[in-house]
């Protein structure tokens, strides 16, 4: 379930027309959960 709403989140820059894939949202979580290197470092639930 928490998958799922995590994958909503990501999903909402690319809907929005922001980036053509999650990961490339600077603000996004989506490059820690793609094992990219991301600006902010997050602890998975």
């Amino acid at each position: 379930m928490i998958e799922s709403r995590v994958n909503y989140i990501h999903q909402n820059q690319v809907r929005a027309g922001y980036v053509a894939q999650e990961h490339e949202y600077i603000y996004s979580s989506a490059k820690n959960f793609a094992g990219l290197i991301n600006l902010m470092e997050i602890d998975e639930l």
